[in-house]
């Protein structure tokens, strides 16, 4: 099958999975978005449970496999599942300063990027 389409439809299955968690669970009442915390460590652990699985049972059907789950519906679901993996693909090839800045950069410069928007829009508007 065509690698955009697994992704695609992966995409849009975790997509839905996480507006309906997100819908089902919410924020408590003092605005702690729960939901998207929740998601993060739910899609994160299910990421590693299944590039272990995968390497240890379907190295043949593993890139289709890893396409539509892993990078679509995982995607879809939560991006913070694909960083994780990253940062922990760095970590065990032994390579902790890269890890280092890949973390600590990735959420720094995400949230002055994020920032950055707001106050373009906020000024300009």
């Amino acid at each position: 099958m065509n690698a955009y389409l697994l992704v695609g439809i992966g995409g849009a299955l975790g997509a839905l999975m996480r507006f309906g968690a997100q819908n089902w669970i919410g924020s408590l009442p003092n605005g702690f978005p729960v939901a998207t915390f929740l998601v993060n460590i739910v899609g994160s652990i299910a990421m590693g449970v299944l590039v272990g699985v995968l390497a240890k049972t379907t190295p043949q059907y593993q890139n289709e496999i890893r396409l539509f789950v892993a990078v679509g519906v995982f995607g879809g679901f939560t991006t913070f599942s694909s960083f994780s993996l990253d940062a922990i693909a760095l970590l065990e090839r032994g390579e902790i300063l890269q890890a280092a800045i890949y973390v600590v950069g990735s959420v720094l410069l995400a949230l002055a990027g994020l920032w950055i928007g707001l106050t373009a829009v906020r000024v300009l508007a």
